[in-house]
């Protein structure tokens, strides 16, 4: 991991970001934002994952007229998405939102976006310009339009990146001017190593703060793929300070993934149990694949980041459980729990899940109460020695006291 770039400190409601600041996670909500009880379900359901920040979807005022009843149930600042209207965007202000999204392909007349600046410097409101893949090009002015539609049918990659650049540079001296500097810059594309290149190129030239994403990833299937390709790469390589996974789909996923993304990286401390398990072979001879997801939906209302492991076998599973808080080694008919590398008991196929939980459960238990240390103990579990078949070859799983 390269260390995190250096970049201007700001605050998003009472979430700092840049600097030396903890990478923030962000997601929008799908609701319609004038349907207030639903925003702010979702709202919640967002920040109870994990999400340090969600936006909101204001393209007309009914949407902004909702603000500040969403705003006053809100657990996380709000960021109000701004694409055609200035004048949305000084609702939200005066509505009390936490930051402003604009983007320089739909608002560019330099008399509006002043006035938003102004309106965002007197209540202390930060702002994201984004240049978007989708509304980079010009639209407007139709000879330009055909000048840079012709350059990127020659070279798509390269005059991409350098008109993400080019009109980054351009709107933010409309910010320079007016010496204002509470602004975070983005610039997605849906191709993830136009994206990696773009936020390189963007991170050389500015020290704003970058928000990462990929946009219009598609579903979490594929989309999570082209996200993750991006935002891990730059995020190992110290850009970027709040980011987004996008997908078509309930934005819950797009939270527990980029959680688990800057979890993985060390970028943040884990607060729920780590699941690892082996991936299936011929060795196993139980249903891992249904064990591993019903052991995940048992973890999910512990609160201490306890470190899991289901392994099918035990000829890598040892190895590969060594550093686990709590382990089972799944055989034909039965498992062997341990415990930070004490076996603990031995039980059937059918209480194998609920044996194992209450393991992590009691464990969790004690390191509340002070009484162990998560990951502290030596891990030093002996697979058996396989016992030969009549024909003299040796079977796929012995378990201990099989």
């Amino acid at each position: 991991m390269t260390p995190r770039r250096k970049t201007r400190r700001m605050h998003i409601g009472g979430v700092p970001l840049g600097g030396d600041a903890p990478v923030v996670i962000q997601s929008m909500t799908s609701t319609y934002t004038y349907d207030v009880d639903a925003t702010v379900a979702q709202i919640r359901a967002l920040a109870g994952l994990g999400c340090d920040v969600v936006r909101v979807a204001t393209p007309e005022k009914r949407d902004t007229q909702a603000l500040p009843a969403i705003l006053e149930q809100s657990p996380v600042p709000i960021v109000a998405d701004v694409h055609f209207h200035f004048q949305r965007a000084l609702e939200a202000v005066t509505a009390g939102v936490h930051k402003i999204r604009l983007n320089p392909g739909n608002i560019s007349d330099r008399q509006q976006v002043d006035t938003v600046i102004r309106a965002c410097r007197e209540r202390g409101i930060g702002i994201r310009v984004g240049v978007n893949e989708g509304s980079i090009v010009e639209r407007r002015d139709k000879d330009l339009r055909a000048v840079e539609l012709n350059a990127m049918a020659t070279d798509r990659r390269a005059h991409m990146i350098r008109l993400m650049v080019e009109k980054l540079e351009q709107y933010l001296a409309i910010f320079e001017d007016n010496d204002f500097h509470d602004v975070v810059i983005s610039a997605k594309s849906i191709d993830p190593t136009i994206c990696i290149d773009a936020y390189r190129a963007i991170s050389e030239r500015f020290d704003y703060p970058l928000h990462l994403g990929v946009t219009h990833a598609g579903p979490p299937e594929t989309g999570r793929i082209r996200s993750i390709t991006a935002l891990a790469t730059l995020l190992a390589e110290g850009i970027g300070d709040t980011i987004r996974i996008s997908y078509a789909a309930d934005p819950v996923y797009e939270v527990e993934d980029a959680k688990e993304l800057l979890c993985v990286l060390g970028l943040r401390n884990r607060q729920e149990p780590e699941l690892i398990a082996c991936p299936t072979c011929g060795r196993i001879e139980i249903d891992l694949i249904t064990l591993v997801a019903a052991v995940r939906r048992k973890l999910a209302d512990i609160k201490t980041p306890v470190k899991v492991a289901v392994m099918g076998c035990v000829v890598n599973g040892p190895g590969e459980a060594e550093g686990a808080d709590v382990a089972v080694f799944a055989g034909k008919g039965k498992g062997i729990i341990y415990v930070q590398g004490e076996q603990t008991r031995t039980v059937s196929e059918d209480d194998m899940l609920d044996a194992l939980y209450e393991e992590a459960v009691a464990f969790a238990e004690r390191v509340e109460r002070g009484e162990a240390t998560l990951g502290s103990a030596p891990v030093n579990i002996v697979p058996p020695e396989p016992l030969p078949r009549s024909d003299g070859s040796l079977p796929l799983t012995v378990l201990p006291g099989a």
